[in-house]
């Protein structure tokens, strides 16, 4: 055999390589087994991190290594709420489950691994206000610290009140938002008559 031939142990490196993670069904799109797959994961040379999800063994893990792996799981998916707030470093609180939102009509996958807890957003709501960041080489579409702050004031009756109080006092003091901002997208968004009072008291010191 041509030593420039590629084996399965070879494609699947290099998949992972470049993705830092994958999916069965992208080591299979690259020519790997599943065979092949389940005898690597046999021999340590990738590890699988959960059902259908694939990394090598020496991959970096970074803080928010959950997020990547929902992305990964779930890929049209969107962090939000509390998950994307930690994620900002706009809160201390780190939630068991990562928020994700979905579309209405979108199929609800079954993840056991990570924890995920879905919402449902509008389409324009999955697009608008929604950033790509690259974690550990996985791409994941996060709300921003604006959409996720008034967000938060959206789903206050599910969270509390004082989550989004929090995010909201947090952004301004590390001027990840502007207060204009935050009045754009909460009126936009049918909720600043309900942030109007928090965002006035937070700035009226100018």
């Amino acid at each position: 055999m041509s030593r420039n031939v590629k084996t399965h142990r070879d494609r699947a490196i290099e998949v992972l390589r470049q993705q830092g993670m994958a999916r069965l069904t992208e080591l299979t799109r690259a020519g790997v087994t599943a065979t092949s797959v389940a005898r690597l994961e046999r021999e340590g040379a990738i590890v699988r991190l959960a059902r259908g999800l694939y990394q090598l063994p020496d991959a970096p893990i970074e803080a928010h290594h959950t997020l990547a792996e929902a992305a990964k799981r779930v890929p049209r998916g969107v962090v939000c709420l509390v998950s994307a707030l930690a994620f900002h470093d706009l809160t201390d609180r780190m939630p068991p489950k990562v928020w994700m939102a979905i579309a209405p009509k979108d199929w609800r996958p079954r993840v056991t691994q990570p924890p995920i807890r879905f919402v449902r957003f509008p389409p324009a709501a999955l697009e608008d206000g929604v950033e790509s960041h690259r974690i550990e080489g996985v791409p994941v579409r996060i709300t921003s610290p604006t959409r996720t702050i008034v967000d938060l004031f959206r789903y206050r009756r599910v969270l509390g009140q004082a989550v989004a109080v929090e995010g909201l006092r947090e952004g301004l003091r590390q001027r990840k938002v502007t207060p204009g901002e935050i009045a754009r997208c909460a009126a936009a968004m049918k909720v600043w008559p309900t942030l109007q009072p928090y965002l006035e008291a937070f700035t009226i010191d100018g």
